[in-house]
């Protein structure tokens, strides 16, 4: 494994887009107040089919890209939704940063993109008119519109970013390896600046149903805001969502050089591979393990040093027990209640954006290093035994001193990816 440099990263911007808030400040809002996002779908295209055991979903609501000068109209058909949310949020995190991206050398500003499904809507679409009117009413803009590379490739025309850029499609941990590999681009001395995050807007018919029929969606749908519930011995699956979050990330001497807001430093990421089941985790949690341990090597820690972790925590039955067995083996008497370590899932609120989720949860991350405020898990009524033994903060936020945040992502095909959040003391 890689070790830590001597080089500091640092965050100055941050951007999102959710079913919660639509901005950074009004997504954190929301999960420490403990307010969910989920309701009940009712797009036309849903309408338009039978046989919906779920109907409930995290929709970005009540935002046209046109209306607020992202785009203009003429534009509209040149962008996927998965575009749309992750160039807003990445504009906001820009904005927020006060970095002026159009003064410095652009190849030493980079950008890197999580998404675990890429432009699914268009491909539907797509496919629909094909079959409706036939492959030459296929719009010229399909193949643009539905590369999973879209999003960061949107991103580097629109900020001139010329240095390194790549995107990730793996599943649910896309944008922690996005956010994992731009911390090691500016280690490395290959960047001074990297826009990095995550974009998914799978709320569509295809994607939702094919999980469904998974049977991975909980059906809860008489009372969706209280659907999503991880570790509650009632958890019947997650809430799929739509949502982008994006942030700045700069080494330490290039911040202080331009006098830019430090709001945390990233200081340690790994990933690691379960090599155990395409969808279900390794029930003994030995890549979570892996990952979490290496982590906290690259960030040259103890696990006594870390105070909150922000859970994958989805609200299914199988990863929920998974993740909790694998804290207790790395963690052992401190994931204990009163070791001093404690545990949430925002997902509980905003449901789970895919390869977005990394990026979303860690705007919670962040601010309870900022805040001293953990954002709890709501809907957790009755902790499931499998679950027990961890401190988990359940219901209402709680206050509290926190120096290091641990964020695990963990996707299908067996991806782990952990980050390391700390509160910034220059």
């Amino acid at each position: 494994m890689s070790t830590n440099s001597e080089r500091r990263i640092v965050i100055t911007g941050m951007g999102a887009l959710t079913d919660i808030g639509h901005n950074a400040a009004d997504t954190w809002d929301a999960m420490r107040n403990g307010r969910s996002g989920i309701k009940n779908v009712t797009d036309e295209a849903f309408a338009k089919l039978d046989g919906w055991t779920t109907t409930i979903a995290g929709q970005v609501r009540d935002w046209d890209p046109v209306e607020t000068g992202l785009i203009e109209k003429r534009e509209v058909k040149r962008y996927d939704r998965v575009s749309l949310l992750g160039l807003e949020s990445a504009r906001e995190a820009i904005a927020h940063s006060g970095w002026d991206h159009t003064q410095g050398d652009p190849q030493r500003h980079g950008i890197v993109l999580g998404s675990g499904i890429g432009g699914i809507s268009t491909i539907e679409e797509s496919v629909q008119t094909m079959t409706t009117k036939g492959p030459s009413r296929i719009s010229p803009f399909t193949v643009p519109r539905l590369m999973a590379n879209a999003v960061a490739g949107n991103i580097s025309i629109r900020f001139n970013l010329q240095g390194p850029a790549s995107t990730h499609a793996t599943a649910c941990a896309s944008s922690g390896h996005a956010i994992s590999d731009a911390i090691n681009y500016i280690r490395a001395g290959k960047a001074d600046v990297m826009v990095a995050g995550g974009s998914e807007a799978a709320v569509t018919p295809l994607c939702m149903g094919a999980f469904m029929t998974m049977k991975a969606l909980s059906t809860r749908n008489h009372e969706p805001e209280r659907a999503s519930r991880p570790f509650d011995i009632d958890r019947d699956g997650f809430v799929l969502s739509e949502g982008a979050a994006m942030f700045v990330l700069e080494s330490e001497e290039h911040a202080k050089a331009r006098g830019a807001t430090i709001y945390a430093e990233l200081s340690g990421a790994a990933n690691s591979c379960d090599a155990y089941h395409i969808t279900a985790p390794d029930a003994e949690g030995r890549g979570a393990c892996a990952s979490m341990r290496w982590a906290l090597e690259d960030a040259q820690l103890d696990p006594s040093e870390i105070d909150y972790i922000n859970a994958h925590g989805t609200s299914t039955p199988l990863g929920d027990k998974a993740e909790v067995h694998a804290v207790k083996t790395i963690f052992g008497d401190r994931a204990t209640p009163g070791g001093g370590l404690v545990m949430s899932s925002t997902k509980s609120m905003h449901g789970h954006t895919l390869g977005a989720s990394g990026a979303v949860e860690l705007i919670a991350c962040i601010h309870a290093c900022r805040d001293g405020v953990v954002a709890p898990t709501i809907n957790l009524e009755n902790l499931d035994p499998d679950c027990a033994g961890l401190d988990i903060v359940a219901n209402q936020a709680r206050e509290m001193k926190v120096r290091r945040v641990m964020n695990n992502t963990f996707g299908f095909g067996g991806h782990n990816v952990t980050l390391i959040v700390s509160r910034y003391e220059g």
